[in-house]
């Protein structure tokens, strides 16, 4: 009980915490989306296998921690599709003369 007594809180001074509002454009860059663009276009210029599939992963990644809907939703649609025809050209394509597969 003594400890109640000598409790320095006030309870009826206890505001809940509201995040204050940031503009959109000053959120901080999705580095995980850029490089998954990167990533996608190597996939695709290059027909580098390993590349498309860490463009999907960053994609996964930078879907996950999407902030701003409108402007990743765009940067992660380039990028899962750059990332998905760079497969669709390394899985399905017919193999570039001079190399064995």
């Amino acid at each position: 009980m003594s400890t109640q007594a000598n409790d320095p809180r006030q309870p009826s001074a206890v505001k809940p915490f509201v995040a204050p509002a940031v503009n959109p454009q000053d959120l901080p860059v999705d580095y995980s989306g850029f490089i998954a663009v990167v990533f996608g276009i190597a996939g695709v210029m290059f027909r580098y296998k390993l590349s498309s599939w860490l463009a999907i992963i960053f994609c996964a990644q930078s879907l996950a921690n999407m902030r701003n809907v409108e402007n990743d939703l765009k940067q992660i649609s380039m990028a899962m599709m750059f990332a998905i025809m760079g497969l669709v050209t390394n899985y399905l394509s017919p193999a570039r003369p001079g190399t064995k597969s």
